[in-house]
């Protein structure tokens, strides 16, 4: 597919969580072809997809179908999929339901008792790019502020603490996309969880900073920022929160002994 090709498929995309979110657009993924792209294209169509989901504050169940895709399953269908959650509990999500009443973070996720182990590596990175897209919408709105809000005859933006706070939350984004983009061929596993730290880390860091330039009004439930927020802090303890992940990783790498080499640079 060429860029032309990708930029019309982004644009409808986007067009398409900007407008429905939920079984609705698991209905109108499915008519885009999702199933077709997990498969055929999955190192484009993942990252595109999930960071869509993030940068328009919509949801759709299709982690599941990248946890089915990687073990050799079929995508779609109402299976109940026990997630690893935060705090070792677990999570489902609700495939079915068309209530408005969510349970964590705006998501239709209820927890559970117990779990199984399960394939992570493919929806870690896939949370990864939801959580970098949640990042940049978050950054977007705290740009958008600092360049219209105005304190003593100029915008805040010109405020050195301000700058500072943004270029922070950008530098952590960035860094988080250039981590999930690595290709992880010799050690998938370990790839994949730290960058899923790595966007955790930098959605945290953005809801932080982000909310401090904003202020009081990015408290307030008019105000878009808390959707982002509350989502982020929930995307960031499934499949592991950035803490818990970056101290596994550090555990096994003291156990080893030595540090594999992830990217050549």
């Amino acid at each position: 597919m060429d860029d032309h090709s990708l930029d019309m498929l982004e644009d409808a995309l986007r067009k398409t969580m900007l407008a429905k979110s939920g079984p609705a657009l698991d209905a109108a993924l499915t008519e885009l072809g999702w199933g077709e792209m997990l498969s055929d294209m999955p190192d484009v169509a993942v990252p595109m997809v999930f960071r869509l989901l993030g940068e328009t504050g919509s949801h759709a169940s299709i982690l599941v179908d990248v946890v089915l895709h990687a073990t050799g399953n079929d995508v779609g269908g109402t299976l109940e999929l026990p997630l690893p959650y935060a705090g070792n509990t677990w999570v489902v999500w609700d495939r079915t339901t068309t209530s408005v009443e969510t349970t964590l973070g705006g998501l239709p996720l209820r927890r559970e008792e117990e779990g199984y182990p399960i394939r992570v590596a493919e929806a870690r990175l896939a949370v990864g790019w939801w959580l970098v897209g949640a990042a940049r919408a978050m950054l977007t709105l705290a740009r958008q502020h600092a360049m219209d809000r105005v304190q003593f005859g100029r915008p805040i933006a010109g405020f050195q603490a301000v700058r500072h706070r943004l270029a922070e939350t950008l530098v952590a984004i960035e860094g988080a996309e250039a981590t999930l983009s690595l290709p992880g061929v010799d050690n998938p596993d370990l790839t994949a969880l730290l960058a899923k730290a790595a966007a955790g880390k930098a959605a945290l860091t953005a809801a932080k900073n982000c909310q401090q330039v904003l202020g009081g009004i990015g408290f307030t439930a008019e105000h878009d920022l808390h959707h982002h927020v509350k989502r982020a802090l929930v995307l960031d303890g499934l499949l592991g929160s950035s803490r818990e992940l970056t101290r596994r990783a550090g555990a096994g790498l003291r156990a080893r002994g030595s540090a594999p080499r992830l990217a050549q640079l």
